[in-house]
C-alpha cells in the first residue's frame, strides 16, 4: 500500500528563495496550460491533452528563462496535476454534481510541487538533495520505509517547508480480535461507540476565537499591501494553524486507539458538504461546528490506519439510524431535542446516540453478511 511520510525542512535563506522560484515556475506552467486548454476549447472546440502541454514546455523555457529555476520533471508533473483537475471536473459533470471548473492559481493558492521519479536524494548527513535547490536540512523524526515513488515539497501558510515522501510499504497487520464497533458522530459529543464508550468533543477554534477576532479587527486597520497588515495576517495564519494542528493530532490519536482495539469499524457515510449547505440559511454556529469537528478527517485517518493494520472499515447509509430501534427495528420518531430512545414496542430505553451507533454497527455487519440482523443478534423480520 502507498503511505506518506512527512518531514520538516530547514532551508537557508538562499534555499528558501530557490524553493519559491521553483514553486513560482510550476505555478506559471499550471496557469499557462490551463489558459491554452481553455482557449482551445472555447475558440476552436478542440481538446488539448496533458501530452500536448508537456511538449510545449521546452518552447516556454526558451521564451521564459525563469522556468529553468525548476526541475524539468516538476514542470511536467504540473501538467499532470492540471489534467487530473480536468478529469475530476468531467467526472462531476457526468455525475450531476457541482462541476467546479479548474481555476487559475494565485501566489497564495499554489503551495506545492512534485518530483515524480528523480531529482531528489536523501543523504546520510541529515540533508535532502533537491535538484535546482541544493542540500536542504531535514528532520527525520521517523525512519523512511518502503520504496519511495514520489516527493512533494509543500509550503504551509506560515512559510514553513515540508517534504512529503510517497512510499510503497508492505502492510503490518495487527493481531486479530473479535471486537467490532459502530460509531455515531455528533456535535455535542464527538463520537458515541456501540459499546457505550464516548469520545468527548474538543472545541479547537473556541480556544483561539478571541485571538482570531482581535487579529481580524486589527487587520482591517491597516491598508492592503502594508508591512503591518502582512504581520497581522501572518499571526492570523498562525492561530488557524494551531487549531488545525490540534484537530489533526486529535484525529490521529483517536483513530489509532480505534484501530488498535477493534477488528471491524462502521461509520456513517455522511455528506458533510450537504449538511453544511442545508444549514446555509440557518445557524452559523452549526455550520462552524460541523467544520470544526472534522468528521471526514477522523474517518479518513481511521480508514487508512485500518488498511495498514488489516482491520475492516465500512461506511453505511445514515438514513434512519436515529429513528429505528436497535432492538426490534421498528421506527420510533423523535425530534432533535429528544436525547433518549424509548421504544414502545420492545421496551428498549437507551441514549439516542447509542441507539444510532448500534444501528450503524448492524448495517456495517450486514454489508459483510447478506443476512440482516440487529446488533443483539436477532433478526428484524
Amino acid at each position: 500500500m502507498r503511505v506518506a511520510f512527512k518531514y520538516r525542512l530547514f532551508p537557508t535563506a538562499a534555499q528558501r528563495t530557490a524553493l519559491q522560484k521553483s514553486l513560482d515556475a510550476c505555478r506559471w506552467v499550471y496557469n499557462k496550460s490551463l489558459e491554452i486548454r481553455k482557449e482551445a476549447w472555447e475558440q476552436h472546440g478542440e481538446s488539448v491533452s496533458r501530452y500536448d502541454t508537456v511538449k510545449m514546455i521546452p518552447g516556454w523555457k526558451r521564451e521564459n528563462t525563469f522556468l529553468n529555476d525548476a526541475f524539468s520533471q516538476c514542470l511536467q508533473e504540473t501538467c499532470t496535476r492540471l489534467d487530473l483537475a480536468f478529469r475530476a471536473f468531467f467526472r462531476r459533470v457526468k455525475s450531476g454534481d457541482e462541476p467546479g471548473y479548474p481555476r487559475f492559481r494565485g501566489v497564495s493558492r499554489y503551495d506545492s510541487f512534485t518530483y515524480p521519479q528523480s531529482g531528489f536524494q536523501l543523504l546520510d548527513d541529515g540533508c535532502l538533495r533537491l535538484s535546482k535547490i541544493g542540500d536542504v536540512k531535514i528532520r527525520l523524526h521517523r525512519p523512511l520505509q518502503g520504496q519511495c515513488k514520489t516527493l512533494t515539497i509543500r509550503r504551509d501558510s506560515l512559510g514553513n517547508w515540508y517534504a512529503c515522501f510517497s512510499c510503497i510499504v508492505e502492510p503490518k497487520p495487527l493481531p486479530l480480535t473479535d471486537k467490532v464497533v459502530g460509531i455515531d458522530l455528533g456535535l455535542t459529543t464527538f463520537a458515541v461507540l456501540s459499546d457505550g464508550t464516548t469520545i468527548k468533543r474538543q472545541r479547537w477554534m473556541k480556544r483561539d476565537e478571541k485571538d482570531i477576532a482581535r487579529l481580524q479587527r486589527k487587520k482591517e486597520q491597516y491598508p492592503k499591501g502594508s508591512s503591518e497588515r502582512r504581520k497581522v495576517i501572518h499571526a492570523l495564519c498562525h492561530a488557524y494553524e494551531r487549531a488545525a494542528n490540534r484537530r489533526r493530532d486529535f484525529a490521529h490519536q483517536e483513530s489509532r486507539k480505534l484501530v488498535n482495539q477493534y477488528q471491524f469499524i462502521a461509520f456513517e457515510d455522511l455528506d458533510i458538504k450537504d449538511m453544511q449547505a442545508k444549514n446555509g440559511n440557518g445557524s452559523k454556529t452549526i455550520r462552524r461546528g460541523i467544520a470544526d469537528v472534522a468528521w471526514g478527517q477522523f474517518a479518513q485517518y481511521t480508514a487508512y490506519k485500518a488498511e495498514w493494520a488489516g482491520r475492516g472499515v465500512a461506511f453505511v447509509n445514515p438514513r434512519g439510524t436515529t429513528q429505528n430501534c436497535s432492538g426490534c427495528g421498528v421506527i420510533v420518531p423523535k425530534g432533535l431535542r429528544v436525547r433518549i430512545h424509548s421504544c414502545p414496542h420492545c421496551g428498549l430505553r437507551i441514549g439516542r446516540d447509542l441507539n444510532a451507533a448500534l444501528n450503524i454497527l448492524a448495517r456495517g455487519l450486514t454489508s459483510l453478511d447478506a443476512s440482516p440482523r440487529s446488533p443483539n443478534g436477532h433478526g428484524w423480520e
